[in-house]
Formats: C-alpha cells, structure tokens, sequence
C-alpha cells in the first residue's frame, strides 16, 4: 500500500519551510489570542515573530527539519533537535489544515522520532499548550507520556515524553 506522504529532511531556512512556519505561527498565535484576548495577530506583530525566530538548531549535526509532502506538494513539518547525547525534542508540528485529518501528523512524529533514534536519542520530550487540543491527543495516540515540566517557556502548558526503544 503506498501512501501520498513523504517525508524528507529540508533546510531549516528554506523558502518552503519559512512558508509553512508563517502559516505554523499565524495558526498558533491566532489561537492564542483569541483564546486569551479576543483578538487575531496583528500583522506587524507576526512579522516581529517570524523574523525573530532561530531554528538553526534544528540543522545538522545536532538536528534536522523535517518536511512532509502530500502528492508531492510541502504540507507540514516537524523539527528535531539534540539536547544532550540522549536526548531530542521535537518541535513545530504542523500539517496545513485543509490535510489534517488524512495520518499527515502520525507520519510526521514517526519521521521524527526516527530521526532523534538517528541523532543517538533515547527519549524524545516535547511540549505544548492547553489549546492545541489535537496535538495533546495526538502525542497521546503515539505513545507520549504527559510528565512534569521540562522547561520554563511562558507558552508551555503540557510536556511529554518518549521512551524511543519503546515499540509505541
């Protein structure tokens, strides 16, 4: 049976993947706002925030982007990036909307905590807000445990983990 994604890894600037990332950071931060203050993003302010950004963590040795196509076409990503010798985090998964719902997000986390194995990780942590309902039950399906906080990101409401000798 063959399946009409691919994964395949991509560099952390590429034009295809600050495409996808603007469209990770209107999501997320529309979200947030309102959820928290009734209101969407302000351009300027997202501008801000995608300028911002640094994910130069997630390029080799110590890390990999990773991009999903869907019949070929960009339709989501995930990060990947070592923390220490034994462990990575995942970050920024995202599958554009109009996909979700067609296994995008499974493959995508699969992909990754193939890559983390790669890296030498043995434990895959990552976190999350209170809001993205659909990636809680997502991380859930796949295996992850919810544990105590890992970290102190103002955003960071659930953190999970992993076990990647696991056969989850």
């Amino acid at each position: 049976m063959t399946t009409p994604w691919t994964v395949t890894p991509e560099p952390y600037d590429s034009p295809v993947a600050a495409a996808l990332w603007r469209e990770y950071y209107t999501e997320v931060s529309d979200r947030y706002y309102l959820l928290h203050e009734g209101r969407r993003t302000e351009p300027a302010e997202l501008e801000r925030e995608v300028a911002r950004a640094d994910w130069s963590e997630l390029a080799p040795p110590k890390g990999a982007l990773l991009l999903a196509r869907y019949d070929g076409e960009p339709a989501g990503t995930a990060g990947v990036r070592l923390l220490d010798p034994e462990t990575a985090e995942l970050k920024r998964v995202f599958v554009r909307e109009e996909l979700r719902g067609k296994g995008g997000g499974p493959v995508l986390v699969r992909a990754a905590e193939e890559t983390a194995r790669a890296l030498g990780a043995v434990r895959l942590i990552l976190d999350t807000r209170h809001d993205l309902l659909e990636a809680r039950a997502l991380y859930a399906r796949l295996g992850f445990e919810e544990t105590a906080a890992h970290n102190d990101d103002q955003y960071a409401e659930h953190w999970f983990t992993k076990n990647l000798n696991s056969l989850n």
